[in-house]
């Protein structure tokens, strides 16, 4: 049985982080600024894009180097995301679906499984994401469905996972069954599979959302689906539930520094509109109603990306932290809606306008207090650990 490896990663050295932020904002001046307002309301793969993020290395940034990842701990990340979210958040969403995927093989994965599929995944020559979700089974993931069953050398899968992102434009997908449905408690019956695309694999509709366009979110159907019995992450049957669940660490971390970039980038554009926008012969920003808002704003966004950060560096450490990683998702999404919200009352009448990016701000940041775990699973899991962590 393989066992999970160390969350712990190499530290980097900050000139070279610094270099990496660097090139990260150029590169989001260059290329994705101008695409950015066409591709959301037009709802467009960003496929230059994604091209693009291939070459600099995100497919496999917290990927080990020894498989041809770039290894960076997850405090890196955390900014790279934050940085990319605060000016188009649905992108980030492309790579780090992936990386969950990626982070599950290379936690529980055989040493044969790591060495096939880990340096296609850094590379981006294989991308995907995460099936978990089905039709009757979101927060509680042991309701699934889908069942795998083992016929000599390979596995038969058949059921349909839904609002999988990247499911269109993805090739290959950490899929969670049921392989003994029976099992009791629930969780024990449950396995992941490394699933690509083939016979019996079909994507169904594509959904369309009120926000976090241009990444596609579809549903998956498997009808007779056959795979290796190899594709098994870890060997060993029934242990999906964990290794699933363990990769939603590092996912809180990255829906946390998304929030951060939506919080971060809505006081951006209030703070510049403040300044350019008189009213009664000053600029607005002079004006104590909207002094009130920024004052609340920096210091939401500045507590949401501190709160990231200690959870990024507790996973850094090798360390258990669902607490923080909870605590994180919980208050830098919620920042998200909330700065947003702000920055739209800031803007006026301008921000109900499409030609404003604020909008899109608030549209995508809803999908934070959603995705990973609703936050109110996230008060729970908070209030659990919490209790846990300090007995009577």
């Amino acid at each position: 049985m393989a066992t999970a490896i160390d969350n712990a990663q190499h530290m980097i050295d900050p000139e070279e982080e610094q270099a990496f932020m660097d090139a990260i904002q150029k590169w989001i001046d260059r290329s994705v600024k101008p695409v950015v307002m066409e591709h959301d309301h037009e709802d467009k793969w960003p496929e230059e894009l994604v091209g693009e993020m291939a070459d600099m290395g995100l497919f496999g940034a917290t990927i080990g180097e020894e498989y041809g990842g770039l290894g960076l701990p997850a405090t890196s990340y955390a900014k790279i995301v934050a940085e990319i979210a605060s000016h188009w958040m649905a992108i980030t969403g492309i790579f780090n679906s992936h990386l969950i995927m990626a982070c599950a093989v290379e936690r529980f994965g055989t040493a044969e499984q790591k060495a096939k599929w880990l340096p296609k995944f850094a590379s981006g020559e294989i991308r995907g994401g995460l099936a978990l979700t089905e039709p009757n089974a979101g927060t509680d993931l042991q309701a699934i469905r889908t069942t795998a069953v083992r016929d000599g050398d390979e596995y038969v899968i058949n059921g349909t996972k839904t609002w999988i992102s990247n499911g269109i434009n993805g090739s290959c997908f950490a899929l969670l069954v049921k392989t003994d449905p029976k099992a009791d408690p629930r969780y024990k019956g449950m396995s992941l599979m490394i699933a690509p695309k083939g016979e019996g694999f079909t994507v169904g509709k594509k959904f369309k959302k009120l926000g976090y366009n241009s990444i596609d979110s579809a549903e998956l159907v498997f009808d007779n689906y056959r795979i290796p019995a190899d594709n098994l992450i870890g060997g060993v049957e029934g242990q999906g539930f964990f290794q699933a669940t363990g990769g939603l660490e590092l996912g809180r971390i990255n829906v946390a520094a998304r929030g951060v970039g939506l919080a971060e980038g809505s006081l951006r554009l209030a703070t510049e509109y403040a300044q350019l926008r008189e009213t009664m012969g000053k600029p607005i920003s002079e004006h104590q109603a909207i002094q009130l808002k920024l004052g609340e704003m920096v210091t939401r966004a500045r507590a949401a990306r501190l709160l990231t950060l200690d959870a990024a560096e507790a996973y850094d450490r090798g360390e258990r932290c669902d607490l923080e990683a909870g605590m994180a998702k919980y208050f830098a999404s919620e920042a998200a809606v909330r700065n947003s919200e702000e920055s739209m009352r800031v803007h006026g009448g301008y921000a109900y306008s499409k030609e404003y990016e604020i909008e899109r701000y608030y549209r995508d940041s809803l999908l934070m207090c959603i995705g990973e775990g609703t936050n109110e699973m996230q008060r729970m899991i908070i209030s659990k650990q919490w209790v846990k962590r300090n007995p009577a």
